[in-house]
């Protein structure tokens, strides 16, 4: 089963956090381009005694390089002393390069960094990730890096400032004057701090009792946001990337959340991308050392439920700080770097940047597997003393190619991305799922993959804009069986007065899978230069035997679907479908649609005359909209008195609610369902983001989508 539609772009969300799109593949759209030498693979090695001194003096006969078990043949070798190089250039001033901020039009590539300027320098880049800091937290950064340039930094040492807030920028290139970096650092202040609380999921058990009668739902934002964070590093890796010498980044934040809807592939991208421009991660928790006392801290209120005293709110507090640092574990390992976390001497973060990038080997090497399948490899470096302790990167991806590939390798090329480590990500992609109950041991999983038009090179032919995607994609239970699979060509033709690159291409399919725990990968590709994108997500159904309300997923639009047959697609009825918005953005314009499903609501035990013999129910169920702490609009109360769709034992409610009543704004809104006659209740909530209406709103019409 297939569905796609052309819908709204919500390039309002997407913009602040991805590069500048156009029709241009994206080879040509990057500040920079690989060099022909791109494919030669550098390893930095760090080899020091037994005391830990590192050791001066080896050439290449002394080192031996394995990949995937396999010999190979070094083809550059270096040895890097930075301090006794800064100590012959002394007196020469402070140095300055030019390497974050060039600006030059579209598709140049940026000329390289004199090597003179960066020879026996140390790259640092300080790099602030302030989406997610509170006004404390960003104080305290400020502070340790005042000290670092005051105390630690050395003439050796080019530092650069980069920051992320509501958009990445360079505040300072890279620089060794200390005044000019204490004048850049200056700038931030703790107003700079957004204090966004990430991984919220709407339940309020478990949070501060501050009488507030809700929590937001805010997991599909913290999804971007997650992903912008990963997208702004393997970009700052990727500027670099002409600069042979190892660079170091070290990124000060106060965790990166995974909910568990991330696309994965965009972390695999990042450290990938840092690989390439020989780049180490050095991750700082700036939230220190924290208690985590049971019952919370002493400034926030009271705790609400029971989990307090059961023991449940340590361990979910425990949980949530692990989860905030997993990423920055990964990021820092998995390049070369080290994670910082726990602790309130920040100064041990530059201490160690300087210690692995003052004296190393630089090992070059031709991988001798031609296989460009994305797969990752692993390095091992050994010496003929094996008395030495050696420091380097684990590995890294293989790289993949597109271009004059036949039928066949292009139908091998998405399998092996559907199987490879490293994703692809360069089409920008997302990837929603739901669940709907179709009998008592399975569900009905629409899946909805959104591409930005922007992102696909339509041709235009006659009246027409015209552009081919291939989707694959997977679904794999907890053993990694696979349990579920799609595979589809979808040939797209609109017509040119839609501009089609001001919106969304959304390709829907389904399956239909028992409760469990499930891994999900998609992968698309436009057929024109080949772009590849990837999303995964790890998605749980729940086990609705076991709970005392049966509630489905609640899926939000602003369109509905004329379809003729509805076949056995449970969220088709009286001949119309809702597509889903996936990622809850809607203009002043429009109507907003909510679908939802209860199943088996209990029965009235002691029916009027009325209803005998009918076995009634009672829900009552209304949708409010609230603006912070201020409920603004609440529909009307609806009851149901029996099931409307009785073949699957189920209840369903359809609501429209005309967004013309509401001021432009972020809502949570909060579905309230009861079930009178069981006595049981369910407050599910999700966050919408209402836009200003366009000054003419052009109508949107659903693709043909033919094959």
């Amino acid at each position: 089963m297939r569905r796609l539609i052309a819908s709204s772009l919500l390039a309002a969300l997407l913009a602040p956090f991805l590069p500048a799109q156009n029709s241009q593949p994206q080879s040509q759209r990057s500040g920079y381009t690989f060099r022909s030498t791109s494919e030669l693979v550098l390893v930095n090695v760090v080899v020091r005694d037994k005391d830990g001194t590192p050791v001066k003096g080896l050439t290449r006969d002394d080192f031996t390089i394995v990949e995937d078990g396999k010999a190979q043949s070094l083809q550059s070798f270096d040895y890097e002393d930075i301090p006794m190089g800064i100590a012959n250039a002394a007196g020469s001033g402070p140095a300055q390069a030019t390497v974050l901020t060039a600006k030059r039009p579209a598709g140049e590539a940026a000329p390289a960094p004199p090597a003179e300027t960066l020879r026996d320098h140390r790259l640092i880049v300080l790099f602030f990730d302030l989406t997610g800091m509170e006004p404390e937290e960003v104080e305290r950064t400020s502070t340790a890096a005042l000290k670092f340039v005051d105390e630690q930094m050395s003439p050796a040492d080019l530092v650069s400032l980069v920051s992320l807030s509501t958009r990445m920028q360079v505040d300072q290139d890279f620089t060794s004057d200390k005044v000019t970096l204490k004048k850049a650092l200056s700038k931030f202040s703790v107003s700079a701090g957004a204090g966004y609380a990430e991984g919220l999921a709407g339940d309020t058990e478990d949070t501060s009792d501050d009488a507030n009668p809700f929590t937001a739902d805010e997991t599909e934002y913290n999804v971007f946001n997650t992903d912008r964070k990963l997208e702004a590093l393997s970009s700052l890796a990727q500027s670099m990337s002409k600069i042979d010498q190892k660079k170091s980044i070290i990124y000060f934040s106060n965790g990166v959340q995974q909910t568990g809807q991330e696309n994965q592939a965009e972390l695999r991208a990042a450290v990938n991308e840092a690989i390439k421009s020989n780049v180490s991660i050095y991750t700082v928790d700036m939230r220190g050392l924290q208690a985590l006392p049971p019952g919370g801290e002493a400034r926030n209120a009271s705790l609400r439920g029971t989990s307090v005293y059961s023991g449940a709110s340590q361990r979910n507090a425990l949980n949530a700080n692990f989860a905030s640092q997993e990423t920055l574990q990964t990021l820092a390992g998995d390049t070369g770097g080290k994670a910082f976390l726990d602790s309130n001497d920040f100064g041990k973060v530059f201490k160690a940047v300087q210690n692995d990038t003052s004296q190393y080997y630089l090992l070059g090497y031709h991988s001798n597997n031609p296989a460009r399948d994305g797969r990752y490899r692993r390095i091992s470096v050994k010496l003929k003393n094996a008395g030495y302790k050696l420091e380097y990167r684990s590995g890294y991806y293989a790289p993949r190619d597109f271009q004059h590939s036949t039928h066949d390798d292009r139908e091998q090329q998405l399998m092996s991305e559907l199987a490879a480590d490293f994703s692809a990500t360069d089409l920008n992609m997302y990837l929603a799922a739901a669940y709907f109950r179709v009998d008592d041991s399975h569900f009905f999983v629409p899946i909805s993959v959104v591409i930005p038009g922007s992102e696909i090179p339509f041709t235009h032919d006659a009246d027409k804009d015209k552009a081919t995607l291939d989707f694959a994609g997977l679904v794999r239970d907890e053993s990694k069986r696979v349990v579920g699979n799609a595979r589809e060509t979808v040939k797209l033709n609109i017509e040119g007065t839609q501009e089609v690159r001001r919106k969304n291409v959304q390709y829907r399919t389904g399956f239909s899978l028992p409760p469990g725990r499930y891994h999900v990968k998609f992968v698309a590709r436009e057929n024109q230069s080949g772009r590849v994108g990837s999303f995964e997500m790890d998605l749980t159904i729940p086990d609705l035997r076991k709970s005392t309300l049966r509630l489905s997923s609640v899926l939000v639009g602003n369109q509905l679907q004329q379809v003729a047959k509805a076949g056995k697609d449970p969220l088709v009825h009286d001949g119309s479908e809702l597509v889903p918005n996936v990622t809850h953005v809607f203009a002043a314009n429009q109507k907003l649609y909510f679908y939802y499903e209860v199943y088996e609501p209990a029965k009235i035990q002691q029916p009027s005359p009325s209803e005998a013999g009918k076995h009634p129910i009672r829900l009552l169920t209304n949708i409010a909209f609230y603006n912070g702490k201020l409920k603004i609009y609440e529909t009307p109360l609806v009851e149901a008195r029996e099931l409307n769709t009785p073949d699957r034992k189920a209840a369903v409610f359809q609501f429209e609610v005309p967004l013309s009543q509401l001021r432009p704004g972020f809502y949570t809104c909060q579905v309230n369902v009861i079930d009178d006659a069981g006595g049981a209740f369910a407050f599910p909530r999700l966050a919408v983001l209402v836009r200003p209406a366009p000054a003419a709103a052009a109508a949107v019409t659903p693709s043909p989508g033919t094959e």
